[in-house]
């Protein structure tokens, strides 16, 4: 099999020592191009280095089965400036969403998987930076054989973006629901409770199988649902899993090859869970850079004035409010982390992250409340990208060093 091996593309413009640098711009509104709202980020960078940034463009009232598009925006300069919004996919009334890209780094393809209705799971590709995507391929086959031992009704990939394992195995995490909870779904097809499971393709795309269950539902991993993904350093692929548990944290498992052998799921003492989506991005990693940095964002609302202020709530409901979208660091392969820093302190939900091979990492995420709908997470008013360096997330303590090289540009040898 090919191996990825090496990684090229010198930071020449990179100085060893930065200034601090964040820019922030709306490129989701909501009320605009005929949509309520726009929810569910997904973003990559390509091998090339182009953004893409996925959204969830939703109709009625914004709610998860209400007609939903998936659409896009391109940015071709490391993100100072986007290209107009298209639609990737669309089926009538239908909600389309659940966007799920995968940069592929031998091919220079992006990889993009979606369900439609919450039933059906789709497949399709770009060879020109997204421009332009094959016709979809039906893959559900493949997610059907997790019926076998769980009976799902309900499909999602992600959301987020799923990986390349360095040995050019593409890995998606799913959540399947069997539709017990009912109250969030049409005819008996609730998204509650749920399972987080594997799925993977070793021939870029052209074929999908299932691997195992990484998370079950039991009393202790309450309904673990949506999930991002990482390769570490030693080879083995961490889930970072929402859930529903009273210990409000995430999930953590890790397998030595993306599909089987999942560890025992545990809660990470890192990560608060508002019940929300958290996404995980690689920044550098050795020996191709001088140290070992992953990045993870999500709402940490566990000091939230907003929540402090409703002291009649009971605490289930305001622990589990989206504010403060946080970002962190770990120089360890995510044992620990040790940099966090409030990128957004107002209403913020999902987002996903990407970083391009000028060293900026950038953050696609929901924020703000549509106008009579305050205070609603699930009602956001625009979805945006903060963008920033290094030396901004440290507040100046660490730079890239002389000689690192871009994560993002890949090259194979055999």
């Amino acid at each position: 099999m090919k191996t990825l091996v090496a990684l090229v593309g010198l930071m020449a413009s990179l100085s060893l020592i930065a200034s601090p640098e964040m820019n922030r711009q709306v490129i989701y509104e909501a009320g605009t191009n005929g949509y309520f709202t726009y929810r569910i980020a997904s973003m990559v960078a390509t091998k090339e280095g182009t953004l893409l940034a996925f959204a969830a463009a939703r109709k009625g009232k914004g709610g998860d089965w209400d007609p939903i598009n998936i659409v896009m925006r391109r940015s071709t300069d490391m993100g100072k400036t986007w290209n107009p919004m298209q639609v990737v996919v669309e089926d009538g009334d239908l909600p389309c969403d659940n966007a799920m890209p995968i940069t592929d780094y031998i091919t220079g393809e992006v990889h993009l998987l979606y369900q439609i209705d919450y039933a059906k799971c789709f497949y399709t590709k770009s060879s020109d930076d997204g421009v332009t995507w094959d016709t979809p391929i039906e893959i559900t086959a493949a997610i059907n054989e997790f019926r076998k031992i769980y009976p799902w009704v309900v499909l999602a990939p992600g959301p987020g973006h799923g990986i390349q394992m360095m040995n050019g195995r593409l890995v998606v995490p799913f959540w399947l629901s069997d539709g017990g909870g009912k109250e969030f779904g049409p005819k008996h097809r609730g998204h509650r409770p749920s399972i987080v499971v594997s799925v993977y393709s070793d021939d870029h795309g052209k074929t999908w199988h299932a691997g195992e269950v990484a998370i079950p539902d039991n009393d202790v991993s309450v309904i673990p649902n949506e999930t991002s993904v990482i390769q570490l350093a030693d080879g083995r692929v961490m889930f970072n899993a929402r859930n529903e548990s009273i210990n409000y944290r995430r999930l953590i498992t890790y397998s030595k090859d993306g599909a089987t052998d999942w560890s025992e799921p545990y809660f990470h003492d890192a990560f608060f869970e508002p019940i929300c989506f958290g996404s995980m991005v690689r920044y550098s990693m050795q020996p191709y850079q001088s140290e070992n940095r992953i990045l993870f964002a999500n709402p940490d609302s566990r000091h939230d004035p907003w929540v402090a202020g409703k002291a009649s709530t009971p605490r289930s409901a305001r622990n589990r409010h989206r504010t403060n979208l946080t970002v962190r660091m770990s120089y360890d392969e995510g044992h620990t982390w040790p940099v966090s820093k409030v990128l957004d302190p107002g209403i913020s939900g999902y987002s996903d992250m990407a970083v391009t091979e000028d060293g900026i990492i950038h953050v696609l995420y929901e924020g703000g409340s549509i106008e009579g709908w305050d205070n609603n997470h699930f009602k956001n008013n625009a979805m945006s990208v903060a963008s920033f360096n290094l030396e901004w997330l440290t507040n100046g303590e660490d730079s890239l060093a002389h000689g690192d090289e871009a994560l993002n540009r890949l090259r194979v040898s055999r």
